[in-house]
């Protein structure tokens, strides 16, 4: 049963950005390797940043080649990894509760929107009137639709190329009239909190009083399942951690050689946050088109940090950001959360 939340509970620690993260639903393609292709240099540089920094990291959209959608797609049905499958089962068990709050013929903004699946599944409930996908590869979102358009002729649809980093603008044609901001997945655990709060913000002032938010939110739980959601038996995450260096090789013409580095997975309970790390097994010197490094033997290249939340801390971060009106569903098992806000 939803819960209705108030304001009585105490701010969540909110610190700066200590490095660019990437927007994407379940940690999903929002760089796709058409952009990649456009714009070498750019990634070149990014990449070249990332690694010279004083602790080394690289963007976790660099995860997305092609063999990297496909492992994690098959994280996602790993039983270890539950955020998929407890927000569809949410999502599925409350759709109808979740239509009566939204109300008659929204317009479904799907905040990266991927393969638009997610999203689908709830169109016989919600009946959108208009449908808008963004990413930031409006080629891709554009194929995508041309085979939903079919399966549901009656929703208008409109692709938006986009950097959700940004302030929204969207065209025109984009309805103005019960605007709803759809963002699943847990996305807003790979932005620090006060990132998540500057998304919000930007959603709230591209929404007119009583347009909603309806967003998914992974729990805080037992340290142990969520390092194992991160690190299966199976060694798929891992597989999938390390492939990133794969494709810097390829985008940056960088030399790492995967048998030298080791997937971490770890919580970090001062943050309240997953994060994931290659670690070096020995010393190693990586050099690449923009420059080099040596890495000593243990050290740390962080790859992903995923914040986890208390239902109350994010209804405060909601209403910090001008929502109310707030409920929240939760699977048996109290490990996901789905919010709805309206502005």
């Amino acid at each position: 049963m939803p819960g209705v939340l108030s304001s009585q509970s105490s701010s969540p620690e909110v610190r700066p950005a200590t490095r660019p993260v990437s927007v994407r639903p379940d940690r999903a393609r929002s760089a796709s390797r058409a952009e990649f292709a456009k714009h070498p240099d750019a990634a070149c540089a990014e990449i070249t940043a990332s690694l010279t920094a004083p602790r080394a990291w690289l963007s976790p959209k660099f995860f997305y080649d092609g063999l990297g959608s496909r492992l994690f797609d098959t994280i996602t049905a790993l039983p270890e990894y539950y955020p998929t499958r407890v927000e569809a089962e949410i999502l599925a068990t409350h759709q109808h509760d979740i239509a009566r709050r939204i109300g008659e013929r929204p317009v479904m903004i799907d905040l990266g929107a991927g393969n638009c699946q997610k999203a689908a599944r709830l169109f016989p409930a919600l009946r959108p009137a208009q449908y808008v996908p963004v990413d930031i590869s409006v080629e891709y979102l554009r194929d995508t639709l041309e085979g939903l358009q079919r399966q549901f002729p009656e929703i208008a649809m409109q692709a938006v190329g986009a950097d959700l980093s940004t302030p929204f603008d969207f065209p025109s044609t984009v309805g103005r009239d019960n605007r709803l901001f759809f963002y699943p997945g847990s996305s807003i655990g790979n932005f620090t909190p006060i990132e998540a709060l500057a998304l919000l913000q930007r959603m709230r002032a591209a929404s007119a009083r009583g347009d909603g938010v309806l967003i998914g939110v992974d729990l805080l739980k037992s340290v142990e399942t969520l390092e194992d959601a991160y690190d299966d038996p199976l060694g798929v995450t891992s597989a999938f951690n390390l492939n990133i260096l794969r494709h810097v090789n390829r985008l940056a013409g960088a030399d790492f050689e995967v048998g030298d580095w080791q997937h971490i997975a770890l919580f970090n309970a001062a943050h309240n946050r997953i994060e994931m790390h290659l670690q070096a097994r020995r010393d190693v010197t990586v050099t690449w088109s923009g420059g080099t490094r040596r890495f000593l033997h243990g050290e740390r290249i962080h790859t992903e940090s995923s914040y986890k939340y208390r239902d109350e801390d994010f209804a405060l971060l909601l209403e910090q950001a001008g929502f109310d009106d707030i409920c929240v569903w939760h699977d048996r098992q109290d490990a996901f959360a789905v919010f709805h806000a309206r502005g």
